[in-house]
């Protein structure tokens, strides 16, 4: 399988695991690097303007989109690098954007299988929740997404914040670790960052399942 392919399952994996797509259209400028260099600072091969269409069952259904898409593959530790930027999103039947991904930057390192996201992480998935965070990680050999950094999640009733959060592939069943607040939606949606009440003591942790 080309790097193309196996970039596309990946980042699919991280909202619907176990499933197999087909690109149907790509748009793409690639350039090979082969020169004697330093593997740790020149990429293998560099990527950009990534805009992917990807298929199920003849319908499309996810469009990934990136300026930039930087490969080292002959470095110590082998990475796939997204310095500026990566958006990802599923379509429903009527081709609505009903889940997506975004952050400032991402990283993959492939001995591990696993992903890196940084920046303003943005995540919304079938459920329609929310969740807002600077880094998370997903493990594809572990199958299960996680974070130590503060983490805010926006529910249709409640907002629940917190730090730490372990969460399965598709963000259906997670805990946040040491949770800092349980607010009611209008309620947290009108309060000023002033205004934001503090807790006598540590509040039960928050699961969702």
């Amino acid at each position: 399988m080309d790097n193309m392919g196996k970039f596309r399952n990946i980042f699919l994996l991280f909202f619907f695991a176990s499933l197999v797509f087909t690109a149907c259209n790509t748009k793409t400028e690639t350039e090979t690097i082969d020169v004697e260099v330093d593997p740790d600072s020149l990429p293998t091969m560099v990527t950009r303007d990534v805009k992917t269409l990807i298929s199920d069952s003849g319908m499309t259904r996810y469009r990934i989109t990136a300026k930039l898409w930087l490969v080292y593959d002959k470095a110590e530790i082998p990475v796939w690098k997204f310095p500026v930027g990566l958006f990802i999103e599923k379509f429903d039947d009527n081709f609505n954007v009903d889940a997506h991904i975004k952050c400032d930057s991402a990283t993959y390192f492939t001995r591990d299988e696993l992903w890196r996201l940084d920046g303003d992480v943005e995540i919304r998935n079938l459920q329609k929740e929310l969740f807002l965070t600077e880094q998370i990680f997903w493990s594809q050999k572990k199958h299960k997404v996680y974070s130590d950094s503060f983490i805010h999640i926006e529910k249709d009733d409640r907002i629940i914040e917190g730090y730490g959060f372990d969460s399965n592939e598709r963000l259906t069943v997670y805990e946040i670790n040491r949770p800092s607040g349980i607010f009611p939606i209008e309620e947290r949606r009108t309060m000023s960052v002033d205004t934001v009440p503090t807790f006598e003591k540590e509040p039960m942790a928050a699961v969702e399942k």
